[in-house]
């Protein structure tokens, strides 16, 4: 899924720390929240592939609307399916080879990948 609207102070940590208040640790195996990297700020929405539709529901019905956040913040989130990637696999080929992922960029700005409900290297 696409969650639209994140306030900018949100980091990827953050954001983990969210869904896993909410009670979705073990329930995606990938999460992006795309940064500006020249502010320091992430745009104002991620990617989060949940592990089956059942979750991908109970995530939408949380967060459409969603509106408690960490920060200050008057900001409404909107749930969307996310295109034109959707599942594991095409967002490991999508940015596998993608600048995000070069050594050089901080480890938060990068796309996560979880087994378990752990983070594990990006293939």
């Amino acid at each position: 899924v696409m969650l639209r609207n994140i306030p900018n102070r949100y980091t990827s940590g953050s954001l983990l720390a969210l869904l896993n208040e909410h009670k979705f640790q073990g329930c995606y195996d990938f999460v992006y929240l795309p940064m500006d990297f020249q502010n320091g700020v992430n745009l104002g929405y991620a990617f989060v592939n949940l592990l089956t539709h059942q979750d991908a529901l109970r995530f939408k019905d949380l967060f459409q609307g969603f509106n408690d956040w960490r920060f200050d913040s008057a900001k409404a989130s909107e749930v969307s399916w996310a295109h034109p990637h959707q599942g594991l696999d095409e967002h490991v080929e999508r940015y596998r080879n993608s600048p995000v992922m070069h050594p050089s960029m901080p480890d938060e700005y990068k796309p996560m990948i979880f087994q378990n409900g752990q983070r594990v290297n990006f293939p």
